[in-house]
């Protein structure tokens, strides 16, 4: 009896977990795909349709739509959102006075609660807003007249504002993964190549760069999937999708298919062939980066 005990007593530690992953996690995951072939809006029976809702679907150019807008936020925020967190994070690196405040200061963003800030963001982005208010200034002195820029109101503009406000929301957490590697990393490697005589450039792209290679490709993993998931932004900033659906991403889509027009099937459907996409560019990103992101120190 004991032993037996022993045997499985770990997993009875772990059944609790498992049993609330089972229920709101994988169970709702294989009833999603089972609603995928049927056509349904929670009040008629469902009605079996097959594939007719994927058919349909790569048929659909509101979709597509969603699709291209939902690659050009991920190239902006993955970009730009990667970018800036590594140059901050090398600055970081460096010892300065207060790195303990800038820790904190660049990390409140990320914490805060995303629904809280993009109302925030919304007042922010007005065309009276904060940020015309400090960059007309700005743009005065360097002759550029562009007037009250209406960031919520324009196809192009409202784009860019979502971008903006992803990128400023998730540099946090990726400035201090990249920042946590950067003091990780073996001082004696910047110390022989001080000796060999190497530049600042030199050694961050033979020292630096390969080092956070492992690092580089978990952080884009991770915004990749965030980018393609992008909701809250886009339902608090431009609840209608944008002007001419110029934010509507794919989540957004599959949101307005199921409760604006109540067809639970085929927003079912909308959801598995995102899913299938996220699991593609994860594949490629692992084999076009894995060999390299194993290197380390």
């Amino acid at each position: 009896m004991r032993n037996t005990l022993n045997k499985f007593g770990p997993y009875l530690y772990i059944l609790p977990a498992f049993a609330v992953i089972l229920v709101f996690l994988v169970l709702p995951m294989f009833y999603a795909l089972y609603l995928s072939f049927f056509r349904w809006d929670m009040v008629a029976p469902r009605q079996f349709v097959g594939l007719r809702n994927f058919v349909i679907l790569f048929q659909d150019g509101d979709f597509w739509l969603s699709l291209e807008n939902t690659v050009i936020f991920s190239l902006g925020s993955i970009i730009f959102g990667l970018g800036l967190s590594l140059i901050v994070a090398v600055l970081l690196s460096k010892k300065i006075r207060g790195l303990g405040l800038f820790r904190t200061a660049y990390f409140i963003p990320y914490i805060a609660s995303m629904t809280a800030i993009a109302i925030v963001w919304r007042w922010i982005l007005q065309p009276r807003g904060l940020l015309n208010t400090v960059l007309n200034p700005i743009l005065a002195f360097l002759h550029i007249n562009l007037g009250d820029i209406r960031w919520l109101q324009q196809p192009g503009w409202a784009r860019t504002a979502i971008i903006i406000f992803v990128v400023w929301k998730t540099m946090g957490f990726n400035i201090l993964i990249f920042l946590t590697r950067l003091l990780d990393i073996n001082p004696s490697y910047y110390e022989a190549a001080d000796i060999d005589g190497a530049s600042t450039l030199a050694k961050f792209r033979y020292i630096t760069w390969p080092l956070l290679m492992p690092t580089t490709l978990f952080l884009l993993t991770i915004s990749t999937i965030f980018s393609f998931q992008m909701f809250i932004p886009v339902f608090i900033l431009t609840p209608d999708g944008g002007p001419l659906k110029s934010t509507t991403t794919g989540v957004f889509y599959l949101y307005k298919t199921a409760f604006g027009n109540t067809l639970f099937g085929y927003a079912c459907a909308i959801a598995y062939v995102l899913f299938f996409i996220i699991l593609l560019l994860t594949i490629l990103q692992k084999k076009l980066l894995g060999k390299k992101a194993a290197y380390d120190d």
